[in-house]
């Protein structure tokens, strides 16, 4: 296997490390002294691994049986340096030939030397062809170098190798989860509970699953079991926080996150559950600067600019706000509700003329058309960097799209794809370009095979964009079927199907669909609220379809749709004559385009 330059992507996994097993004690005292070094190690014990080993070194074992145990040991304290002095001469025995390159594998990995860490493992599997975990080490290795088509073979052949092992098991749901959503894993993680049932990292797995899927009972159940376990997991204590925040104890969920703070501190969404925590605790300044952060690491996240933006209007930081999110609040796809905060944020600061042009795009019809990515950097400056390496590729990319220049970008990404034929993030970027060049059945089939490693809810709306420009309707509706099946707080995707049902005619959908919006956070949305109170009174309900409209017209006083709706369900009511004649004339003066 060969392994190339590491890109500069968010990365799945962390690096190898045995995950922690309850219930361990320590060696058995009458086992020989090589058994007993080798339990300590299986227990995460490296130290008292090392010193049975070296009490075995002083006694005279040769040094090439033992090179491949302390080398391990060394690695389990984190000692890398140390490590290398017993693993980079390559003299194990026979006996532990497999076990001595496979963690030379792991040392090189750790130390970012993804080709010479490729290298010594195919010297292992040489010696330790079915060993799962080596399989495991091998799939991580392949992600970490862009290979993550190969990574998911990997852990295949993980658990092909070691149906009831817990590092193969836990290694293959982390890549089905990500490309067949939350859903699609829990069958996975039950099984492997059932021959794991007190794995610490399983169960904070299925835990989340079952947190994002929004089982909370059954949730509560994973992690009273993991604090049987081990009634100071700092990961038991981080799921509590987050069970606490979706109750509404923000005072319980900080003080929980706190002390899970050594699971949580550099976790995305501990850094969102953080953030949203101060937020609601009023410490608007702390929030907005937890989100600052988290919007740095995922620049691409619309949510967080959001929130981001949400936080510094709470603050009454109004000049930071409409400085950062002007230029991007009124750009073709950007969240109506950021334009309403720059808006607000524009007649705090007395400019009521800029206000009005934000008020009045947040108001507006939606445009369902996608936007380009942006690109961090000037696309004179990305053409400078070429495409070295993955991020100036991206920045490359991103700009010539942006420019619209399709023919170089597809040039360019193909460089790109080819130099990482298994890279998701390579596949998806092509993807970009040929949909931009006016050739989505291509885009759809380099997303089809992103989508097979991951499928974040960027890459479905483009591939929902394909499948329509292809003419393939249906197609797309399947596409977000499924995304909503895997992740049932997209509200935007429930919204979408909700719109295509409506247009369809199937009105009973297009309620389940818009209830379930309004269930998962999309209160705040007036054209949610417009929609749905059509659907009210197609069926009769005058009471539910004022309800909602009301919402709505509160909302974005200046909003056709809502205002529209409203005139209608009172017309329909006939029970108040005067301010039903007020919203006509008002509707009257409104833009046709707002």
């Amino acid at each position: 296997m060969t392994f190339r330059a590491k890109p500069r992507f968010i990365l799945i996994l962390a690096g190898a490390l045995l995950s922690a097993i309850g219930g361990c004690s320590a060696p058995e005292p009458g086992l020989p002294q090589i058994e007993r070094a080798n339990q300590a190690l299986l227990a995460g014990d490296g130290l008292g691994a090392e010193v049975i080993l070296r009490q075995m070194l002083s006694a005279g074992v040769p040094l090439d049986e033992l090179a491949a145990y302390l080398g391990e040991a060394e690695l389990q304290q984190g000692r890398t340096k140390e490590a290398r002095e017993w693993l980079h001469s390559k003299q194990f025995s026979s006996d532990t030939r497999g076990r001595g390159f496979w963690m030379l594998g792991r040392l090189e990995m750790a130390d970012g030397h993804l080709p010479e860490a490729g290298k010594a493992f195919d010297e292992a599997l040489k010696s330790k062809p079915d060993d799962p975990g080596l399989w495991v080490d091998i799939g991580r290795l392949r992600y970490l170098g862009g290979e993550q088509l190969q990574a998911v073979e990997a852990s295949v052949q993980a658990v092909k190798f070691g149906p009831t092992d817990p590092l193969a098991l836990q290694f293959r749901a982390q890549l089905v989860r990500d490309a067949e959503g939350m859903s699609a894993v829990l069958p996975l993680y039950r099984d492997a509970l059932q021959s794991n049932p007190d794995n610490l990292a399983l169960l904070g797995d299925y835990a989340a699953a079952l947190g994002e899927l929004g089982y909370a009972r059954e949730m509560l159940v994973a992690v009273r079991h993991m604090t049987t376990i081990d009634d100071r997991n700092p990961r038991a204590y981080y799921l509590q926080a987050v069970l606490a925040a979706r109750a509404g104890n923000f005072g319980l969920a900080q003080d929980l996150l706190t002390k899970g703070s050594a699971f949580a501190r550099n976790l995305p969404a501990a850094i969102l559950l953080s953030a949203i925590i101060d937020m609601e605790l009023g410490n608007y300044a702390s929030s907005s600067q937890t989100l600052d952060r988290l919007n740095r690491m995922q620049p691409d996240n619309a949510k967080v600019r959001v929130l981001l933006a949400r936080s510094l209007a709470l603050g009454g930081n109004h000049r930071e706000l409409v400085y950062r999110f002007a230029s991007t609040a009124k750009a073709v796809g950007a969240a109506p509700y950021l334009a309403t905060l720059v808006g607000r944020s524009y007649e705090a600061l007395g400019q009521r003329e800029k206000a009005a042009r934000f008020l009045d795009f947040a108001a507006g019809p939606r445009n369902g058309s996608l936007t380009p990515l942006p690109s961090p950097i000037p696309l004179d400056v990305a053409q400078l960097h070429g495409t070295q390496t993955g991020s100036d590729t991206v920045a490359l990319v991103r700009g010539l799209i942006i420019a619209e220049q399709p023919d170089i970008a597809i040039s360019a990404a193909e460089i790109f794809r080819h130099r990482l034929p298994g890279s998701a993030d390579a596949m998806g970027l092509a993807g970009d370009a040929y949909l931009n060049g006016g050739q989505p059945a291509r885009a759809n089939e380099l997303y089809r095979q992103s989508a097979q490693v991951r499928r974040p809810w960027l890459l479905a709306r483009r591939m929902v964009a394909a499948e329509k420009a292809s003419g393939r309707f249906d197609e797309a509706l399947k596409v977000l079927e499924a995304q909503l099946a895997s992740d049932p707080a997209n509200t935007e995707a429930a919204t979408l199907l909700a719109q295509a049902a409506l247009s369809s005619g199937d009105a009973d959908s297009g309620e389940i669909y818009l209830d379930h919006a309004l269930a998962n956070g999309a209160g705040r949305d007036p054209h949610v609220l417009a929609m749905r109170a059509q659907i009210a009174l197609q069926g009769g309900n005058s009471a539910e379809a004022l309800g909602f409209a009301s919402k709505a017209y509160v909302l974005q006083r200046m909003n056709r749709e809502a205002t529209r709706v409203l005139l209608q369900v009172l017309t329909k009511l006939g029970s108040d004559p005067q301010r039903a004649a007020q919203l006509n004339r008002k509707l009257a003066k409104l833009p046709t385009g707002s």
